[in-house]
Parts: C-alpha cells; structure tokens; sequence
C-alpha cells in the first residue's frame, strides 16, 4: 500500500504542480520549457510506474474491503465509462459542441472514470487510487477555472468533430471493456 500511496504523491503531485503557476514560471525560467517537460515527463512517469506497481500489489496482498458494492452499480459505472471515453477522445480532437460545451473534457473524463470505479470498488486500494483521481481532477478544475490564463474552447456548434468523438468513444469502451480490461487490469469489467 505504501507503493500505492507513493506512486499517487509523485504522479499527481507532478501534475498539482502544474496549478501552482509561479514556481512553475520559476522551474521554467531555469530548465527552460524543454528541460521542464522533460522533467515532468519522468517524473510523471516514475509516480505512474510506481502507482500501477503499487495498487497491483496491493491487490494481490489480498483485499482490505471498506464496504461492498451493490452489483448493480456495474450498471452505472458503464455508463460513466462511455461518457469518459467520449469525452476523452473530444479532449483530443479539434473542437466541437462536446468540447465546447464541457471546457476541459479531459478533466470531465478522470472523474466519470474515477467515479464509476470509486461505486464498483469498494477496496481501500481502489478507494485511494480512484478517489485521488477525483479529487485531483476537482482542484485541477477549480485551479483552471480561477487562472487569469484561463483559455476555454470557443463555443461551438455540432458537427464532425462531435460525431467522430462519439463514434471513436463507443468503440473504445466496447473494446476495453470486452477485451482490454481483462487483459491489462486483470478484472473482467463485464461480469455476466
């Protein structure tokens, strides 16, 4: 659990600094912005490493079950899932009504996805991870939102970018859930 707990201070730490923007113009001034990038980037990925290290194995040291979650959350939390990957690919595409409508879609996908696990895990691993997550994308969102640098997609109108986030998001999640689930997190995400 200390691995967890460690991976998730590196990886959202890195990644809270990015809120705290004038020792961020401070390392940026020094390393200049490659050197930070660089740096943020393998920081970023030691606490992701670690993180993804840490909650296996607190996983396979056996469960320190919180409280159980009724079954038919699994229902919800898939549906949270399709509006994550959904949002997910709008965060990556050119803007559109979703993007517009959601501002920081990536931040809306983190807690859909949190969320979701945080009803169908009831583990005190899952619990620290997920609900670090959430929190995090929380105060990201709230940091963002009080920035004089502030900059939200323009309002938009429906169109290409939309459908193809629609389209690529549901693929997604069908084959994550069916396929890549299982196969990288070792839990079936459908139970039949």
């Amino acid at each position: 659990m200390a691995i967890l707990i460690l991976g998730l201070v590196i990886f959202l730490g890195a990644h809270a600094f990015t809120m705290a923007r004038e020792p961020r113009a401070a390392v940026i001034g020094r390393l200049g912005a490659g050197g930070y990038k660089g740096l943020y980037s393998v920081v970023s990925l030691i606490g992701f490493v670690l993180l993804v290290y840490g909650y296996g194995s607190a996983r396979s040291q056996g469960y320190v079950q919180i409280w159980s979650p009724p079954p038919a959350l699994g229902h919800v939390t898939a549906l949270l899932m399709v509006f994550a990957f959904i949002a997910l690919v709008a965060s990556r595409g050119p803007n559109g009504k979703i993007k517009s409508t959601l501002k920081h879609p990536l931040l809306v996908a983190i807690k859909a996805w949190s969320t979701g696990h945080l009803l169908v895990n009831g583990d005190l691993a899952s619990m620290l991870l997920f609900g670090s997550f959430l929190a995090w994308a929380v105060i990201a969102r709230i940091s963002i939102r009080s920035r004089a640098d502030e900059v939200e997609p323009p309002p938009a109108a429906w169109g290409r970018a939309d459908a193809v986030a629609i389209v690529v998001g549901l693929v997604l999640t069908v084959v994550f859930m069916i396929w890549l689930h299982p196969l990288l997190i070792g839990v079936p995400a459908i139970v039949r």
